[in-house]
């Protein structure tokens, strides 16, 4: 059973990474267009070979916590594209699954409920708190785009919202 959830988290963590530097190319594309200025910096060179670099490797959230097991039955896995505007908040919520992801464009800032606070910055991957409540910020001045990667199952919630917390 380990080696099959060591071959879940393989494929997800190589899956994901292949579908973000898919979308950091095009984005980079995207933002050339809009700015209609000439890239200073090649963000991704042209390869003449496969590159794989490993992002991260944890069996922790951000914050230091050990991950939980993973669910037991079949996995769903599931991939999202975030976009936080500038000096945007999203509302406190945990997530009942564990979920990795890579912001490709911008600083975002988590805050956990206990006031702690993790800095994401462009290119970073991150682990978020598995059952642990706290909302993302985009405190700078261009949008962020992150991409996430749920192990979840199906009809599993990937975040529950905790309205009755209010933002300050």
């Amino acid at each position: 059973m380990k080696s099959m959830k060591m071959w879940v988290l393989t494929a997800t963590l190589i899956c994901g990474t292949a579908a973000v530097t898919t979308a950091c190319k095009k984005a980079n594309v995207q933002n050339e267009e809009l700015a209609q200025e000439p890239a200073q910096e090649e963000l991704i060179p042209e390869a003449k070979e496969v590159v794989s670099t490993e992002l991260i490797r944890t069996s922790q959230s951000w914050d230091g916590v050990a991950l939980p097991d993973y669910l037991q039955g079949r996995p769903e896995l599931v991939a999202v594209k975030y976009i936080f505007p500038a000096g945007k908040k999203l509302g406190w919520h945990h997530h009942p699954v564990i979920n990795y992801g890579v912001l490709v464009q911008g600083e975002l800032t988590i805050i956990g409920l206990d006031g702690k606070e993790k800095v994401v910055h462009e290119g970073e991957a991150v682990v978020e708190m598995v059952n642990t409540i706290h909302h993302g910020e985009n405190r700078g001045t261009k949008d962020v785009i992150l991409y996430m990667f749920y192990l979840s199952q199906e009809g599993e919630q990937l975040a529950v919202q905790h309205p009755e917390i209010t933002l300050e």
